[in-house]
């Protein structure tokens, strides 16, 4: 058995300011798009998790060379198409489904078949979604029935540009899609369901010939391929996801303040803030301001012991789909019942997500009602544990673990929670920010 955390609440309040690690998704979407630009690419505050550091060595079997100083990294590229394609190639991708479904997207020119592997739970993910499209641009894949992790990749010398209809929200296919137009000749044509827009916005910023007509549930997606781009220079913002857990624990801890610097506020990350305003928080977003393509601000919040219940749109699911676990415990205690709805993709994370997180407010005495895409949470303002909880996080999902450890915080008792290191895949300085506000806790 792996280190575990062992949590005695006691009530705690605090007034800080904290910068959180850099944005998962845009680190990722740097590091490929560095790989295919000619020259070195400079790329500041990028996430060093495990999930990065996977994607990094996964990069430097294709041939790019790169190099990491604390939070700096330097990327050489060769420009399109430049990785070095051998037999026998394999990429563990670990954790990372970003990674894995993107990187598929720019192995449509391999000569040789490249193995893609995962840990565990990325080994239960879909990949028949990518598969389809790349298949129509002209890869060929070996794998098994499921469609899922380990699969073999080997692409083509005429690629082809493609009309590609997405409609699960899903901004890894888009994005997938995207990165395999690079290498191909003609215009890409994407008509997506509205996602998040990283991989748009990176693309506008690097001068790579892209057009995006946004309509009301969709956006049309123009790529004209095979253009080179020259290497770039980048800081990445914080990661709003990874706020989201240090914003729940500020309002529902007693007379406290946060403050929450540089901070990634695209539109389509930030859906939670939304909810939680709607819900009675009081969360204000200040210095708005745009770099490199991305908006940017300080997050503020304050306690608010009086939520209320919500009935979730689910026009807003795709805008928070990594922050609804943290989302069901303010809900949790919140007057009234919540009810969210459309959400049979969180049980296609890194865990069955929608699942775990109605067994996880069971365990803290939340009623929920619970089916495959839908979840009603029975909120309980006043419920405060005097009980022991033993928290086992079989799929080593890092928001579980995380949720975990807010809910130890907010909900009192004594909390065991297992499989400490899943934090890491993508948030490595959580514990040192909890620390940092005033929360203890030990190791056993």
């Amino acid at each position: 058995m792996g280190k575990r955390l062992f949590i005695k609440n006691k009530n705690n309040s605090f007034k800080k300011t904290i910068l959180v690690d850099g944005d998962k998704s845009i680190s990722i979407r740097t590091l490929l798009l560095g790989s295919q630009a000619f020259g070195k690419t400079f790329i500041e505050n990028i996430l060093l998790s495990e999930d990065i550091i996977n994607s990094i060595n996964c990069l430097k079997k294709l041939g790019v060379k790169i190099s990491v100083n604390k939070k700096n990294c330097f990327i050489e590229g060769k420009g399109l198409n430049g990785f070095e394609f051998k037999k026998d190639i394999i990429l563990n991708a670990g954790n990372s489904g970003t990674f894995a479904r993107l990187i598929l997207g720019l192995l449509v020119k391999s000569p040789f078949y490249i193995r893609l592997i995962g840990d565990k739970s990325l080994s239960k993910r879909d990949f028949g979604r990518v598969i389809l499209p790349l298949q129509k641009i002209g890869a060929n894949f070996k794998v098994n029935n499921k469609k899922t992790l380990p699969l073999q990749i080997i692409g083509s010398y005429f690629t082809n540009p493609i009309h590609y209809y997405e409609n699960r929200g899903s901004a890894q296919c888009k994005s997938t899609v995207m990165l395999a137009a690079l290498n191909s000749p003609g215009q890409t044509v994407i008509n997506a369901k509205k996602s998040r827009d990283h991989t748009e916005n990176i693309f506008k910023y690097l001068g790579i010939p892209i057009m995006v007509q946004k309509k009301k549930n969709n956006d049309i997606i123009k790529i004209r391929g095979q253009k080179a781009f020259k290497s770039f220079r980048y800081k990445v913002p914080s990661d709003p996801s990874s706020c989201a857990f240090f914003i729940v624990l500020t309002l529902l801890s007693k007379n406290s303040e946060l403050k929450i610097k540089d901070v990634n506020v695209n539109k389509s990350r930030i859906g939670y803030i939304e909810i939680l305003n709607k819900m009675g928080a009081k969360i204000k977003i200040k210095n708005v301001k745009t770099k490199y393509g991305e908006k940017q601000a300080d997050i503020h919040v304050k306690s608010q012991p009086s939520l209320k219940k919500i009935n979730c749109s689910p026009r807003l699911n795709s805008n928070l789909i990594d922050e609804f676990l943290i989302i069901f415990l303010a809900a949790a205690k919140a007057k009234g019942v919540s009810s969210f709805s459309n959400l049979g993709e969180l049980n296609k994370k890194e865990s069955p997500r929608l699942k775990l997180g109605s067994k996880l407010l069971n365990q803290l005495g939340i009623k929920t009602k619970l089916t495959n895409n839908s979840i009603k949470i029975f909120g309980n303002p006043t419920l405060n544990l005097n009980k022991t909880l033993n928290i086992k996080n079989y799929y080593r999902d890092h928001r579980i673990f995380m949720t975990a450890v807010i809910a130890a915080f907010t909900f009192g008792g004594k909390w065991i929670i297992n499989d400490i290191d899943s934090y890491k895949s993508s948030f490595p300085s959580f514990l040192n920010i909890i620390k940092k506000l005033g929360y203890k806790f030990k190791l056993i």
